[in-house]
């Protein structure tokens, strides 16, 4: 089966974003590459963005989770008007809470993480980067 991996674009805070993420999730980062890493000839890396992320991943169970820091050049995006959603299925109701709590932190909760009419345990809620996430635990789900 595939799997599918977000990615997400951030404005020059990606690193302190994903080190929040894997504060949070646990684990190693798979991979960093900074725009300096891969200037060359052809792709002059400006001072400012430099140390700024190209790539980072870090791996979440058989996901990976993605992102970058979108170059100067290419303009600012806006966080706080992606109506994306990363969605969590925890494997138990304290892994949810876990991972709504500390996820949250910092944010705006738009659904507190409870029981939901559908018969699953669900929050919802934007990080402190803007990033809108629902974490959800189902004891009846497939994975």
């Amino acid at each position: 089966m595939a799997l599918i991996n977000p990615h997400i674009n951030f404005n020059g805070n990606a690193e302190e974003a994903f080190n929040f993420y894997r504060s949070v999730f646990g684990g190693e980062f798979a991979k960093i590459i900074r725009f300096k890493d891969i200037s060359s000839d052809a792709y002059q890396a400006t001072e400012k963005d430099a140390n700024k992320i190209m790539h980072i991943a870090l791996p979440i169970g058989k996901n990976i989770l993605m992102a970058n820091d979108v170059p100067e050049f290419m303009g600012k995006v806006n966080e706080n008007e992606n109506r994306s959603k990363i969605s969590v299925s925890a494997e138990s109701r304290e892994e949810a809470d876990k991972l709504f709590n500390g996820l949250s932190a910092g944010g705006n909760i738009e659904v507190p993480i409870s029981d939901s009419p559908w018969g699953s345990y669900f929050g919802m809620f934007r990080d402190k980067f803007g990033i809108e996430w629902m974490v959800d635990f189902n004891p009846k789900a497939i994975l």
